[in-house]
């Protein structure tokens, strides 16, 4: 027995989670090992970077995909159970789950879409019953993808699985603690080097959330408000008024309001009209910049791709 691909671990791995109560995704690795009768060669193989055994990785990428689709959710680090559209998937599909099964949840689209309208080649059918397209495992999508094409496919898959997690652990956060990553994240991009970055998010803060001063005098500042809201609680036009007149009552002109949730068209229709340069960054945008910044995430596979010298060969 070879080690199974990530879709045939999905319906065993929920099949362990019907009790509905958290287990260890380590425990389930050996689990899947286990029912799977993987030789001790087999459970040791490694990726080709050696950075971590081949089924651990695919048992990530299957939990991975599943939380997509919302059938499994992580309450805490390591740890995995069973949703109520998991225990519906279970009894629906007796046989296998796999990404068209999950592609029947919109959320699970809404990832593949993502993942596929940047970089999947018009040939790459985004839903195969193959393995994920990873940095250091690349499927044999279609022969003609390129090693570019399944490469800029895989960075595009991680990028946004990390991104999704990004927003879930952001939204997991006390308002205090969100508003501190929200510096943290203005920190990493450039802003208050020359200045400071301050978190005055309080009760009867007026509005305003964080300082930053551009320059050592504080002449020079941006005003924040962030906003820990579910994906349903979008920001309305009401509270970009009410940011807009924090800002006049601090005498500033210039204002960053972040939230992990969307603006309605009447929120962004403000913020174009009035005086004061509003800048919005709703949750998808503040995941995409933590995500590139650094914050919050760990590189964890440099990639490179070869190709022939031809000037090396004709000087010789």
């Amino acid at each position: 027995m070879t080690v199974p691909d990530f879709q045939t671990l999905m319906r065993p791995l929920l099949a362990e989670l019907v009790d509905r109560q958290p287990h260890r995704v380590r425990d389930l690795t050996e689990r899947m090992s286990d029912l799977f009768g993987l030789t001790e060669e087999e459970r040791a193989q490694m990726l080709p970077s050696g950075r971590a055994r081949l089924i651990v990785n695919r048992v990530g990428w299957a939990v991975t995909h599943m939380a997509q689709a919302g059938v499994v959710h992580r309450p805490q680090r390591g740890h995995l159970v069973l949703t109520d559209a998991g225990a519906e998937v279970l009894a629906a599909y007796p046989e296998r789950v796999d990404m068209t099964v999950l592609s029947t949840f919109a959320a699970y689209r809404d990832f593949r879409g993502r993942t596929s309208s940047e970089a999947t080649p018009p040939s790459v059918d985004p839903v195969a019953s193959t393995p994920p397209a990873t940095p250091d495992e690349v499927p044999d999508v279609t022969a003609a993808a390129s090693p570019q094409d399944l490469l800029a496919q895989a960075v595009t898959e991680n990028r946004a699985a990390v991104e999704s997690e990004l927003l879930d652990r952001a939204l997991a956060l006390s308002p205090p603690d969100f508003e501190r990553l929200v510096l943290e994240l203005l920190r990493a991009m450039g802003y208050g080097r020359a200045g400071r970055l301050e978190h005055s998010g309080a009760s009867g803060d007026g509005g305003i959330d964080g300082i930053i001063s551009q320059d050592p005098l504080g002449l020079d500042r941006i005003y924040l408000q962030a906003k820990r809201y579910a994906a349903d609680h979008s920001v309305g036009r009401p509270e970009l008024q009410g940011f807009v007149g924090a800002l006049a009552s601090n005498q500033g002109d210039r204002g960053v309001f972040m939230t992990t949730s969307t603006f309605t068209k009447g929120a962004r229709e403000t913020a174009d009209k009035v005086s004061h340069r509003v800048e919005l960054v709703d949750g998808a945008r503040l995941a995409a910049l933590m995500l590139r910044h650094g914050v919050g995430v760990q590189a964890e596979t440099t990639v490179t791709l070869h190709r022939l010298d031809q000037d090396f060969f004709e000087a010789l």
